[in-house]
């Protein structure tokens, strides 16, 4: 089987300024919303079977108070943010296993969610739908990959040490050196993406750096890297069947119409149905 894990906070996001460019500021209530749920059904529509998708239920984390500029939901446009709670009990009600992450953030639960999916042998492969750089420190080789459907990219192993110059081990370690501006810590001055590559590809990661680096730094880049290690405990499900789509719900009937998309609950129906007994080649 392959397991299709999904950043619901992303595509809610992405769905949500797309619909900006032709909306002219006149956002429907669950516009993003039905943008992610037509992404997931075309998803299953195109063969999925096994689906996990993490949100952030809140944005702040563990992390916040561990450095102070970390990411926060100031600044959010009340419109996208009143959308992130309908989509965890949409996703839900539309048969969907779905993850809000309130302690830790929606990228954990992608990594718990991976490394729980690899350990399982009947597993084939894990697709993680996020074009988020942490992401890549969760790839192992050809079985755990990144899914990048904005760049129209899957990134293998070695994708991710084209693409950024390291292993994907040593991803937290990167991202502690050259910082990153979307979750708000800077890095470390003067080093930039060469040369925290070729520090790292060097010496391994930043706890193996000569003394004579990272003088006076060392402990700040330790602390970047804590931020950027996601983590990989919480105990999302005992079985990867538990990711299996069974259909919507009797929910889900009810839900749908409030959306604005009488197709939904078509779409998930025929999906459903397809699924139970499917047409014959």
């Amino acid at each position: 089987m392959i397991i299709h894990l999904i950043d619901g906070t992303y595509e809610l996001f992405r769905h949500f300024y797309g619909l900006r460019r032709f909306n002219k500021g006149k956002d429907k209530p669950f516009g993003a919303v039905v943008g992610v749920l037509n992404g997931v059904l075309q998803m299953i529509e195109e063969g999925a079977t096994h689906i996990g998708v993490a949100t952030d239920h809140v944005i702040e984390s563990f992390r916040n108070q561990l450095w102070p500029t970390y990411k926060t939901g100031d600044g959010i446009e009340p419109a996208l943010l009143a959308q992130f709670h309908p989509l965890e009990e949409a996703l839900a009600s539309m048969g969907v296993a779905v993850w809000p992450m309130v302690e830790l953030e929606a990228d954990d639960a992608l990594a718990s969610a991976a490394h729980l999916a690899a350990l399982d042998p009947r597993v084939l492969k894990v697709s993680i739908w996020t074009p988020d750089k942490d992401l890549a420190q969760c790839v192992r080789e050809d079985r755990v990959v990144q899914v990048d459907r904005k760049a129209g990219a899957i990134r293998d192993a070695n994708a991710v040490r084209e693409k950024f110059g390291v292993e994907p081990r040593l991803i937290p370690d990167y991202l502690a050196l050259v910082g990153d501006a979307a979750d708000g810590y800077p890095g470390i001055a003067g080093i930039g993406k060469m040369s925290a590559a070729r520090l790292l590809n060097q010496y391994g990661p930043i706890e193996a750096f000569p003394d004579n680096l990272l003088v006076g730094q060392r402990e700040q880049a330790l602390l970047f890297k804590t931020l950027a290690t996601l983590r990989t405990d919480a105990a999302l499900f005992a079985d990867v069947e538990q990711l299996k789509w069974q259909g919507p719900s009797q929910m889900f009937s009810e839900f749908a119409p409030k959306l604005g998309d009488a197709k939904l609950l078509t779409r998930a129906m025929s999906a459903a149905a397809e699924q139970t007994h499917p047409a014959s080649a």
